[in-house]
């Protein structure tokens, strides 16, 4: 692995050139859910051809190739390496060749399950099934069938990978050695980091106001039900929703696994085509549901939300209780992590003791430039084990809640090292151990191979290790 590959996966900024072949490990990973929208774009060619055989039957054609390199070229305009890409798509059909021998297989239902999670993803990113659908000229369905062998593929070739790596650890005197191996002069330099919690504690509603919501949609649904208004219309004009409000409350592709409250999702899945639930309670305030279309554990569903009113006297008995709180904190007779678990009113920072994670790497370690303004005006004054003070801010649904936050650590802007930056130098090196792992599999399985390749990509140097295992053409 060259160094600039270090560099990269360093600094995980698309802005700087990876090696190509981790870069192309993504993006061939990528490809089964890139074409689910993509494909329209790519009709067979009447000069299609086949340019790789493996095996028996496993074939890579023209179209394919030209296929991943356009996906590559939208991940890095700057990327050109075909060879690379070739090598990867190689790669799989050596390990499907591999998998079929050892009898590796997956189910129906991971296939479907596996594509129907990347359906979820397009239609939230299109807002809507059918805007996916008109995207892609095909059917939910015919998309399913169009794209099932492609995904199984794929993961067989990721089981069978799977078995390769299996009980591939790196130990600390390996991290170290590779570290070592990198020239100072090519150590990549990272900008700020901290490690950063916070304890929340949502102002609580006045019962009467909190009635008031509860009335008021009791009314709605009323009128709903005898036929005065439409579900869809008494959305827009009345729910406190905003991103169903535009679309008549509707939401597509729910599932019991997806990111909704627990009773949403337990009163939707309790309804039939065209019920209308009563109305029921989350963190968020009262809801009434329709369902539109229901498919198993999957559904298409309108909502109305109302929330209770918060007034400025509810604000100020949640600032009054973190108060408390902190003079707990700061006198040392309350842990951070304790207090997470008996004061907050945010479920899921609990299971991470209040801390915030990165949501790409699921760590703790922030990039300081990621945060809200807020949070780092607050602690640009703060030291190593600091509490702000209580505060009003803005959470992840854009609603005023209070907080109080803790700052763990810092690191200032550096050059890479052991000490500051284990974490990263141990999960770059185990990608180079990973990476020479399967080079060595696939050398010392090349002589079992069929492998028969187009001569306009026998000057690829990436490929050059396959040629004596080539077939003459």
């Amino acid at each position: 692995m060259r160094l600039r590959v270090f560099f990269a996966l360093f600094t995980n900024m698309t802005s700087i050139k990876t090696n190509n072949i981790q870069k192309v490990a993504r993006i061939f990973a990528l490809l089964p859910v890139i074409m689910l929208v993509t494909f329209s774009l790519f009709a067979q060619e009447s000069a299609d051809k086949i340019i790789t055989v493996v095996g028996r039957n496993r074939i890579i054609l023209q179209s394919d190739l030209s296929k991943a390199m356009m996906e590559a070229k939208q991940q890095d305009p700057n990327f050109k390496d075909t060879c690379a890409v070739l090598l990867q798509m190689i790669n799989t059909k050596m390990l499907m060749e591999q998998a079929e021998r050892d009898s590796i297989t997956v189910s129906d239902d991971d296939v479907d399950g596996q594509i129907d999670n990347r359906l979820r993803y397009f239609i939230q990113l299109y807002g809507s099934k059918e805007k996916l659908e008109q995207m892609s000229g095909k059917t939910v369905y015919q998309i399913k069938e169009e794209f099932k062998d492609n995904v199984r593929e794929q993961m067989v070739a990721e089981k069978m990978q799977g078995q390769i790596f299996e009980n591939t650890k790196i130990t600390p005197a390996e991290v170290t050695a590779f570290y070592n191996k990198i020239p100072v002069d090519s150590l990549p330099f990272f900008p700020a980091t901290v490690e950063v919690g916070q304890i929340v504690v949502a102002p609580p509603v006045n019962p009467e106001l909190e009635e008031y919501a509860h009335t008021k949609l009791e009314d709605i649904r009323k009128k709903i039900v005898a036929g005065e208004i439409t579900f869809e219309n008494a959305a827009t004009f009345n729910t406190d929703d905003p991103g169903s409000r535009d679309n008549g409350g509707r939401y597509d592709g729910v599932t019991r696994n997806g990111p909704w409250a627990q009773e949403f999702v337990a009163a939707a899945f309790k309804l039939q085509n065209g019920e209308i639930s009563p109305i029921f309670k989350t963190k968020f305030g009262f809801h009434i549901i329709k369902m539109i279309s229901r498919r198993g554990d999957e559904c298409d569903l309108a909502h109305i939300l109302i929330k209770p009113e918060v007034t400025s006297g509810d604000y100020k008995i949640a600032l009054a209780k973190l108060d408390s709180i902190h003079h707990l904190l700061t006198s040392g007779k309350m842990g951070f992590s304790e207090a997470v678990g008996k004061f907050s009113t945010d479920e899921g920072a609990k299971r991470t003791g209040g801390m915030i994670t990165d949501p790409q790497t699921g760590t703790f370690e922030l990039d300081i430039t990621k945060l809200d303004a807020g949070m780092v005006l607050m602690l640009d004054s703060m030291k190593a084990g600091d509490f702000s003070k209580p505060h009003i801010f803005y959470n992840e649904i854009h609603e005023q809640s209070c907080r109080i936050i803790y700052l763990r650590n810092r690191t200032l802007p550096h050059k890479a090292n052991l000490k500051d930056d284990y974490n990263r130098i141990q999960e770059v090196a185990i990608v180079q151990k990973k990476n020479n792992k399967i080079q060595a599999w696939r050398k010392s399985k090349l002589p079992t191979f069929y492998v028969k390749i187009d001569p306009q990509y026998l000057i690829c140097p990436t490929l050059t290790e396959l040629t004596p295992h080539l077939e003459d053409n």
